[in-house]
């Protein structure tokens, strides 16, 4: 009697092309301010993610040459393809920054058009241009226009509920150039709040031809399946659910590709990454600022562990950066690998 053998998972999404780039997982890090540095992504790079995307800088800061701002668009080669996502309202000063994100070896431009922070939108950038449909065509199109690497956008679904106008700026983008439009389902009103509108963003995908990512409340493979279910967007984008949990990123790449589930992390490899993270962290930001961000860091890779409360409260007491390793080292390798070292929703 012959065998019968299942046929192989077929992936969810086929993926998409992008410039000179075939993205062939379509699963994008979410770009986070304080976050997204370069250690973070060569931390998340691992899992493979198809596309990342650096912090939120402002235009601005561009024309100002901040020491800062030049360190926020480190790229590694390791990571291509790989975005500078840039930010701001005045059509001369961004296409300046789309011109410095491509000399500083950007593969693609993102344009932050979702940004809710108050101090972003009182400058009538980031989710407060949604408002002015004629200013985002401008800006769009004059970022298209001045850079030779496809350029790429990021909004919201409007300002708030009563003006939502996510189908006409995702037609606005396509009609301006954009090569790839991400939805981040939630109006600017809702900040970070409520749940995301996975149904919104199927909207701007009926609306246009080119790819459409979702972004919003994915937080496992499940998840992830249900929003392309819901929205057909053509990629997942995963941002807070990322914070102290990379292996996430394995899941819903899992999830998306139509393999099986990577088993969860044992207390060695856990440590593993924990430990990587923070010497990109020195290597990249040197002793005084890796200290600080590892403050921030190290508790969020404990949360939801056996005895994380009280390593967090512990934790926050040290301030010397041998001090703050050589805790997180015996913390995270005393954890056994049980039941107890499962991660709580």
């Amino acid at each position: 009697m012959t065998q019968q053998t299942s046929p192989a998972p077929q992936a969810l999404l086929p993926g998409f092309t992008l410039g000179a780039y075939r993205i062939d997982v379509p699963l994008v890090l979410a770009p986070m301010a304080g976050i997204t540095d370069l250690p973070f992504r060569r931390v998340c790079k691992r899992f493979g993610i198809g596309l990342t995307v650096t912090e939120m800088i402002a235009s601005r800061a561009v024309e100002q040459g901040r020491e800062r701002t030049e360190r926020m668009a480190e790229l590694d080669p390791g990571e291509r393809p790989v975005s500078i996502q840039i930010a701001g309202a005045e059509p001369h000063f961004v296409v300046d920054a789309a011109r410095w994100a491509v000399g500083h070896g950007a593969d693609f431009v993102d344009i932050n058009m979702g940004c809710p922070v108050k101090k972003v939108c009182k400058q009538v950038a980031g989710s407060a241009m949604l408002r002015d449909e004629s200013l985002v065509a401008r800006v769009l199109t004059a970022v298209v226009g001045a850079v030779d690497v496809p350029v790429t956008l990021k909004i919201r679904t409007g300002w708030d509920e009563k003006s939502k106008n996510v189908e006409r700026i995702a037609r606005i983008a396509e009609d301006c150039g954009i090569a790839m439009l991400t939805v981040h389902g939630r109006t600017r009103a809702q900040m970070f709040h409520g749940h995301a509108n996975w149904e919104d963003i199927g909207r701007a995908k009926a609306a246009v031809s080119i790819p459409v990512i979702g972004n919003g409340d994915i937080v496992d493979g499940d998840s992830a399946r249900e929003m392309i279910r819901v929205s057909g967007c053509d990629g997942v984008m995963v941002g807070r659910a990322v914070q102290g949990n990379p292996w996430v990123l394995g899941e819903v790449r899992a999830a998306i590709m139509g393999e099986a589930p990577p088993a969860p992390p044992t207390a060695a490899e856990r440590w593993d990454v924990v430990y990587e993270h923070m010497r990109h962290l020195l290597s990249h930001h040197g002793e005084r600022t890796a200290s600080k961000l590892a403050r921030k860091h190290i508790p969020w890779y404990s949360k939801g562990l056996h005895g994380s409360a009280e390593f967090r409260a512990a934790f926050q007491h040290y301030h010397a950066w041998d001090e703050q390793m050589a805790a997180a080292e015996a913390y995270f390798l005393g954890l056994d690998g049980g039941p107890e070292l499962a991660r709580v929703a």
